[in-house]
């Protein structure tokens, strides 16, 4: 009786194991969009560090977004949806700096101007061709249905983007604090700009199979963020947000596999989650209010030194 109660529990025990952590890993198609928004991810959360330092969320959304109609018009052409995402990022790029050099328009706006615009164009495109395009796998991914042609794209694109900004990762960081500096001891910030750009726009393009258009700017940002909270040097920022989001999408692939979620938005919302828990326990997140108030405390209780007996 206790043989058979054993094995059984035995038995329900490698059935939980296998089916909680292990058959996920029995499906290609799994394995191969887990590897990609791996690599993806990762190399948007290095490029997210310098992102949130100078102040360039708002860049990274628009080029999430102003990618569409270079995919459309790849798809319509035949011809690979990385080389239009990259071509429409650039232009993108582009346009909004001309927009700031020759008019008293901020970025911001330039920025709102020339991604809403281009979203814009894409969705029109969309609409005259939809037999041919699917707009559901554009805008929020398709990491279920990465094929091994968008692999190799993936293989090349990525470690590409994060060489480039690993190997200029000084002058990309003292841009980043100070402009200013870099420019006096002779470093052009217009080309370390555009660099950092270009690099941003090879991203988008590398996690746009991913997660889509409309969560690309959360692998963008959420990671640096993240990093940011935990540690205050910035080289442990580069090595502390891809491990952050590499965790961050093990977790969601597999809450969507259990709960048969859609993969993208429940790796995003992992990161989410993650960056939540950080905030709350972090001394630079929530518990940073505490500290002048402990300091306060600390201040009215500490007992003063008796001076009466000191010489005058």
């Amino acid at each position: 009786m206790i043989n058979a109660i054993t094995a059984t529990l035995m038995s329900l025990t490698t059935n939980w194991w296998w089916n909680t952590f292990i058959e996920m890993w029995t499906h290609q198609f799994m394995v191969r969009g887990y590897f990609v928004t791996v690599l993806a991810a990762s190399v948007c959360a290095i490029l997210s560090c310098w992102l949130v330092l100078v102040g360039w969320s708002l860049m990274g959304d628009a080029l999430s977004h102003a990618v569409v109609p270079g995919i459309v018009l790849a798809y319509l052409f035949g011809a690979p949806f990385s080389l239009g995402a990259f071509a429409a990022a650039l232009v993108c790029v582009g346009l909004i700096a001309v927009i700031r050099s020759t008019s008293l328009i901020k970025e911001d706006a330039a920025i709102g101007v020339v991604f809403t615009s281009m979203l814009a164009v894409g969705l029109a495109l969309i609409s005259v061709f939809p037999s041919h395009i699917d707009l559901q796998h554009i805008i929020f991914g398709d990491l279920l249905g990465i094929t091994n042609e968008d692999m190799v794209q993936v293989l090349i694109l990525a470690p590409l983007a994060a060489l480039i900004v690993l190997l200029k990762n000084r002058d990309l960081t003292l841009f980043a604090f100070d402009p200013s500096h870099a420019s006096a001891i002779g470093l052009s910030t217009r080309r370390l700009s555009a660099l950092l750009l270009t690099c941003l726009a090879i991203t988008v393009v590398v996690a746009m199979q991913a997660v889509g258009a409309i969560l690309i700017v959360a692998l963008l940002i959420i990671p640096g963020a993240t990093a940011f909270l935990i540690t205050e040097e910035f080289q442990r920022m580069l090595w502390v947000s891809p491990l952050v989001s590499a965790v961050s999408v093990t977790i969601g692939i597999y809450v969507s596999y259990w709960w048969n979620t859609a993969s993208g938005a429940t790796v995003v919302a992992t990161h989410g989650a993650v960056f939540a828990l950080i905030y709350m326990v972090s001394p630079r997140g929530l518990q940073s209010l505490r500290a002048p108030r402990q300091k306060a405390v600390k201040a009215v209780t500490t007992p003063r030194e008796d001076t009466s007996n000191l010489p005058v």
